[in-house]
């Protein structure tokens, strides 16, 4: 019994070796997406000679297909907590060149960070020594602190209004003022230990 045990061992141990050598070949796009619950490395495999499709999210593999005849087409899968959907569309671009593009919510990547940009506010700070990514999502009030959903409380005050939450026992606030011009609306602010925090691009 334990000799078959480790026989096992063995051929995966080749089959991992075999499959990273494999890998490093076929890996033709590597994405970066920021969403609420952080920021996902999507990493998309594609043999031209088999066909075979692989698609991993964190590192993670998502979607295995071996042998596909049509090498042209499209694989849709979802990406972090929030379940978003995603997919990466495979076109051929002329004789055996192709082009790998991916949409996330029916959305290409550019036009997604584009709306990301309107419809959240990103803040990355440091407390205790630790990195924290702090997203408000303006259209729900939601906010997400590493990839959790946290707990809020919000109250309105005299010039707006406050969302309170706790990170990492810090007492943090988002306070939500107009900006008195129709075109630049709510301007929110992450407050930190009565210290305000820069906004994060990404």
């Amino acid at each position: 019994m334990a000799s078959g045990e480790e026989i096992t061992v063995c051929e995966d141990e080749v089959r991992s070796r075999y499959s990273h050598l494999e890998k490093m070949t076929d890996l033709v796009a590597v994405w970066e997406v920021a969403l609420s619950d952080g920021v996902h490395k999507i990493e998309f495999e594609h043999g031209t000679t088999s066909g075979k499709r692989v698609v991993y999210v964190d590192g993670k593999e998502e979607i295995r297909r071996e042998w596909m005849f049509k090498l042209v087409g499209k694989e849709t899968f979802t990406v972090g907590a929030t379940k978003t959907k995603a997919a990466i569309n495979i076109d051929a671009v002329s004789g055996f060149a192709y082009e790998y593009t991916l949409e996330i919510n029916g959305k290409s990547l550019k036009k997604h960070m584009e709306n990301r940009l309107k419809t959240t506010n990103t803040w990355i700070l440091n407390l205790d020594g630790t990195d924290y990514r702090v997203v408000l999502e303006k259209d729900t009030m939601d906010v997400w602190c590493n990839g959790q959903k946290m707990e809020t409380a919000g109250e309105f005050v005299e010039d707006g209004t406050e969302t309170h939450f706790t990170v990492a026992d810090h007492s943090c606030c988002i306070k939500a003022v107009s900006s008195g011009k129709r075109k630049e609306g709510i301007i929110h602010t992450l407050i930190v230990n009565n210290r305000e925090i820069p906004e994060a691009v990404e």
